[in-house]
């Protein structure tokens, strides 16, 4: 019974059936089916990257009631890189149904900016940086060339990877990751991985493959960092008792 469970999910949501037995039944490690699900498995990683990844993040502040850690510089960064394919995709009329996902992530690395501005008691900032992203990015779909658009929509990445070095930069200045989400940052792993994947599957070695494989080190690095420093904080609470 469990054995036809596990069968159903994996042809239902993982890989046909001919590679199921493949891989489980004849115990054939058939390239071309490790890579379709490979290729699934990291279409599943982005999906849950781009929906949930900032939220275990706002959630963990609102929690904490506070912005401990958090480099107000490296999540400016982040409300641009996630800004620019809004921008795009409405200059160049794209369905809803395209980019509703990165409206989603926007919104909630807004509300991330908003609350650390809040906690340090910039209240009023925080809510006039809502009023100028939004008037930015309405003039910017209505008035800005395709050029500027597509230059901006290109340094969405290298503004991605540079949050990365800056929130690293601050955990290493402060000695800890303070309100710095563990799950937030593994989600975030998990899918610059499968980004990374899909794109040496298409693009081979190029550039943006390679920024896309920085970016998920950097992301290792963040996890890195917030296991070590919890792990310090334990040994230095037993030393203590």
């Amino acid at each position: 019974m469990a054995t036809s469970t596990i069968k159903e999910f994996l042809v239902t949501y993982l890989m046909p059936e001919k590679c199921y037995y493949e891989l489980f039944l004849n115990f054939h490690f058939h390239v071309p089916c490790l890579k379709f699900v490979l290729n699934k498995t990291a279409g599943f990683w982005i999906i849950l990257d781009t929906f949930l990844a900032q939220l275990p993040q706002l959630i963990k502040m609102l929690w904490g009631g506070s912005a401990e850690g958090l480099s107000l510089s490296a999540f400016f960064l982040q409300l641009y890189a996630f800004s620019c394919p809004v921008v795009y995709a409405m200059a160049n009329n794209f369905p809803f149904f395209a980019w509703a996902d990165r409206l989603f992530m926007l919104a909630q690395t807004v509300a991330i900016v908003f609350l650390i501005l809040h906690y340090r008691g910039d209240t009023v900032r925080g809510v006039l940086l809502l009023f100028a992203l939004c008037g930015v990015m309405l003039l910017l779909r209505s008035y800005a060339a395709a050029a500027v658009i597509s230059v901006i929509q290109a340094s969405s990445l290298a503004a991605f990877i540079a949050s990365k070095v800056l929130q690293a930069t601050t955990n290493y200045h402060n000695g800890h990751t303070g309100q710095l989400s563990t799950l937030s940052v593994l989600l975030s792993f998990a899918g610059c991985l499968g980004v990374a994947f899909v794109s040496l599957q298409e693009n081979g070695n190029s550039p943006v493959s390679l920024s896309h494989i920085l970016s998920a080190c950097l992301s290792c690095v963040l996890l890195a960092q917030i296991l070590c420093y919890k792990a310090g904080a334990v040994s230095t609470t037993k030393k203590t008792v």
